[in-house]
């Protein structure tokens, strides 16, 4: 009876990203609460479907005519496209100096930089343009961005990170004021601190524990002292505000980013 309170029944939402991590989870809850979730990713195939019933369709975010395509073939399919989660994202934990001077491949570079833009900033323009262009068909729509505590606070060797994600609350700001009027909401989700994915590798932690001068066993922290509620995020916190947020019960909200850090950060 909860998952039918939202009213998602047969809405069409795409999550890109959604093959695995945060993505993969928000997929599962929408799916469990109704609605036909469509995963792109670049590690799927179009056309199969899961045993959840989730759809699953090839994506490149950070290539326009993968971007068009896939929403194309996911309007053909279902016959319309209700919402969209902007999930698929990258972070590189760079130094803007190697200021120790051991380990430059954790200097903030040209290539890392690009990367991260061009999936975490990029991507979002190309998914969102191309999305918003079927829901002018249908007169309203939602889009869900993944940002970040990083995107709202700053984070210590994740500058680049960080301003990609403060992109996308710009982005979410701006073009809430722009589509309102076409009755389209496109808020912001800013997990901080979560349990871990698969997607936390060994690489992620070594690359993260040099750029704070600290070894990989210190990354892991008392949280009670640094998170107000004493514990990290659960993935199902953020599935079901993004559920929640796709909801017409959450029909006055859009331009702003919700954080949902455990109090740990600025609302």
């Amino acid at each position: 009876m909860a998952d039918r309170w939202l009213g998602l029944e047969k809405k069409v939402i795409v999550v890109t990203g959604g093959a695995s991590g945060i993505g993969k989870h928000i997929a599962e809850t929408l799916s469990r609460a109704g609605a036909q979730a469509v995963v792109g990713d670049l590690n799927a195939e179009t056309g199969t479907q899961d045993d959840q019933g989730i759809y699953y369709v090839q994506l490149d975010v950070t290539n326009k005519r993968s971007a068009e395509k896939a929403v194309r073939h996911v309007a053909d399919h279902f016959g319309t496209i209700d919402g969209l989660v902007n999930n698929a994202g990258i972070n590189l934990p760079r130094l803007l100096v190697d200021f120790r001077g051991e380990k430059p491949e954790y200097e903030l570079d040209e290539k890392a930089f690009d990367l991260m833009v061009n999936v975490n900033q990029k991507g979002v323009f190309f998914m969102t343009q191309a999305v918003v262009r079927e829901f002018l068909k249908t007169g309203k729509g939602v889009i869900v961005n993944i940002s970040s505590e990083a995107g709202m606070e700053g984070s210590n060797g994740q500058s680049c990170y960080s301003a990609t994600k403060g992109a996308v609350n710009g982005f979410t700001r701006s073009w809430a004021k722009e589509l309102g009027g076409h009755h389209i909401r496109v808020v912001a989700v800013a997990p901080g601190i979560n349990e871990k994915t698969g997607l936390t590798t060994d690489a992620y932690n070594e690359a993260l524990a040099y750029t704070r001068n600290i070894t990989v066993d210190q990354l892991g922290t008392d949280y009670s002292k640094s998170i107000p509620l004493g514990r990290p995020g659960k993935l199902d916190d953020i599935g079901n505000l993004v559920a929640y947020l796709f909801s017409d019960r959450a029909g006055y909200i859009t331009g702003t980013t919700i954080n949902i850090t455990g109090g740990k950060s600025r609302g």
